[in-house]
Formats: structure tokens, sequence, C-alpha cells
């Protein structure tokens, strides 16, 4: 009997359970065992295979509604080394499975790719994009399943923070997960009208200085003081403390796939400490509360596209992988599937899975861009206006420019 596995790997995201089901109903409905293993490749890799359940269509049918994974899921790492990768395939081997569906983001799908070279001809194996980040290499205009539940209930969210903001007279400083895409920071952003939205992609260079932010956000308050408004609300993404010295933090931690623990860097915090600061040491008197949002989004249940765009891939991946074929990750285009082969994912300068970033010269991009309230090369051609920004900063008009010229500068 052939016998398909399912696992998940990497964060959670809104939608998994609607994957697992979709495959679980079309492998049972076509005559094939189902295997799901519990904790991604947790436990395959320490040669264990108690931690694995067989998946009937009565287990599933009605699991599409919810969030979270009931598979669970882990950041284990099989590649990590030529024994655990083998362990992985013995215990594959040991449980006769024929079939591996993965579900995850890209080092997810950089493991599935690993085990696909081991194990050529001996089990087929595809991919379901899944991340909140919505940085796989898919065509700009598909989405990873998970993006947009995430970003509706984040905008809901950031909502209630900008009332806040309102009736409390302060700012928010909010850091939106997202690794090394700003997707989700600008989705939050763009659709709840925050004040400012800043992600990495702005930033070309590899590394950007700390005080580069910090002159951001203050001329992004120095402006909104200048329009008599006190308050104001800043999602930033948390990619941003990838391009800054690590160093600036303090010790940080890393995953299993050797990716820093940006949750650790608490960006926010410190955005927050430096801006005011600099302000109250001029006597602007400003209250900024840092928040970090992203864990209330990944295991909210799935909203309707969602739901109804993962039993497809779901259901498609299954199909792939029961009609003969393998090492791809399955996408839904226009309506239709499309398998992405592994090796045409590659980045072949770091040997990993490419990542899509924000295209910043998109006409999406520079409508949101538009709305937001930050120092831009007009405020520094009027006489008028810089005098009214440097009152406002408690500056005189020359420290003003000199202090943040540049910033117009970047983007004149």
């Amino acid at each position: 009997m052939k016998t398909l596995g399912i696992l998940v790997g990497g964060g959670p995201a809104p939608g998994i359970n609607g994957v697992i089901a979709a495959a679980t109903i079309e492998a049972r409905n076509r005559g094939v065992r189902v295997l799901g293993f519990y904790d991604g490749f947790k436990w395959l890799v320490r040669g264990d295979t108690s931690h694995v359940v067989e998946l009937a269509i009565d287990d599933v049918s009605r699991i599409h509604f919810d969030g979270g994974s009931i598979l669970r899921t882990s950041r284990e790492n099989p590649a990590k080394s030529p024994d655990t990768l083998r362990n992985v395939v013995e215990m594959l081997d040991k449980l006769a499975v024929t079939h591996l569906l993965t579900i995850g983001g890209d080092d997810t799908a950089f493991a599935a790719y690993r085990l696909s070279e081991m194990m050529k001809d001996r089990i087929a194996i595809t991919h379901v994009p899944k991340t909140i980040d919505n940085d796989l290499p898919l065509p700009q205009e598909v989405a990873t399943f998970g993006f947009t539940t995430a970003c509706n209930l984040g905008k809901d969210i950031v909502r209630n923070l900008m009332e806040d903001a309102v009736t409390t007279n302060r700012w928010f400083f909010i850091t939106v997960m997202g690794r090394r895409a700003g997707h989700l920071a600008l989705g939050i952003g763009g659709s709840a009208g925050a004040t400012v939205t800043v992600i990495g992609e702005e930033f070309p260079e590899p590394r950007i200085s700390l005080q580069t932010l910090v002159d951001i956000l203050e001329g992004a308050i120095i402006k909104r003081r200048a329009s008599e408004k006190g308050y104001g609300v800043v999602i930033l993404s948390e990619g941003l403390a990838d391009k800054l010295d690590p160093t600036d933090f303090g010790s940080v931690e890393r995953d299993g796939y050797g990716n820093l623990r940006l949750s650790e860097l608490v960006l926010g915090r410190v955005l927050k400490e430096r801006v005011t600061e600099s302000l109250r040491a001029r006597g602007v008197d400003v209250t900024i509360v840092a928040k970090d949002l992203g864990y209330e989004l990944r295991c909210t249940p799935p909203g309707a596209l969602d739901i109804l765009y993962c039993r497809s891939l779901g259901y498609w991946a299954t199909r792939f992988l029961l009609d003969g074929h393998t090492e791809a990750m399955v996408t839904i285009q226009g309506g239709k599937m499309v398998p992405i082969p592994f090796r045409e994912m590659l980045d072949h300068r770091t040997g990993k899975i490419r990542v899509r970033y924000v295209d910043i010269e998109s006409e999406s991009y520079q409508t949101l861009r538009a709305y937001m309230i930050r120092l831009e090369p007009q405020d520094f051609e009027i006489p008028a206006q810089v005098e009214a920004l440097a009152q406002s900063g408690r500056l005189d008009q020359t420290a003003f420019v000199n202090r943040f010229r540049y910033l117009g500068d970047r983007r004149s």
C-alpha cells in the first residue's frame, strides 16, 4: 500500500489544518494510507517513530476551520548534518512512506530539497508554501497561505492601538514579524493606515546604523508635532534588526537553521529608548510604548480566502505526488496548479531558498509610502516649512537641516 507522510515545519500560520485535511481526504479517497508526523522533523531526526499518527477522513473533516496545527510544528533542521538526514531517511523507510508532503517556509522547503536529493527514486516529495512572512519565491501577486489572514487580524490590533494613541496622546512602536522581508509589516501598516511603516527593503546597503532608524522615527514625530498631533503609530519590520549590528542588542540565540532569533532583539524597545532620550534632551515631552506583534497572528483561525486556498493546495499537492511527480513546491497561480522545481527555488549564491522581498519600486509600495508621515525632500525646500519643523523639534534651523536633511536625500 502507498503511504503518504505529512509534516509541518517552521512557525504556525493560519490554514495549516486546511492543507492537512485536504491532503488526507484526497489520499484516503485514492486508497492511500496517511501518516501525520508530530513536531515536524523533530522525532525523525532522533530516530524515533513513536510520534506518528494515522489519519482518517473522520479525523480531519472539520479541522480546516481551526488555527494552529493538529500535527504541531518545530524548527528542527534535518539537514544540519549527514547523520540527521540519514536518520530521517531510515525512519521514513521503516514506516514504509512512499510519498512525503512537507508544509512550511523557506527553511522547511530547503530541508525537503535536501531530503529529496538523498532519497531520489525512493520517495516522492513535495512542499506546500506556508508562512505569514510571504517571502517564498512566488510571483509577486501570489501570497503564501496565512499571510492574508494574519494581515487582517494585525490590522484590527493596530486599529485599536491607533485609537489608544489618539486617546492618550502617545506613540506606539510596533515590531511586526518578518525575518527577512517586510511584506507582513507593510500589509498591516498599510491596511491600518499607520503613521509610518519602516521595512528593511528601503535600505539597499547590507548594514544600516541604528541612528538612521532613530532619525527616521524622530523625524516623523517632529513632523506630526508640527501639525499639532502628539500621537502616532509606527510599524517596524522585524527584518530591520537583521541589517543592524547584533552586538547592539547583546547576546542573541540562533534557531536550528542558524537564524538569529530576531524576536529576542527587542528592536522596538531599543528605538523607543533612543528616540525618547533624544527628544527629551531638548525638552520635547513624548510618551512611546514599544510592542511586538506576531505570535498573536500565527494561530488565529483562517479567513475564508485562506481556507479555500489551503484546501486547494493540499488537494493538488497530493494529486501531484500520487500522479508520479516529485521534487517541487506546489503553488496555485491564476487558479491553476503550478509546480516549482526545488532547484529553481535556490539562490545559487547562498545555496539556500531564494527570498521574495518587497519591491519598493512597485506602484503598490509607492501608494502606501505616499500616505506615510515622514520627512521628505520637499520638507527641506520651503523655508517656512523648515522653520516650523525646527521649532517642533526644538532645534535651530541649521541644526535641524544638518541632522535630518540626509533622510530627504535618500528619497530624492
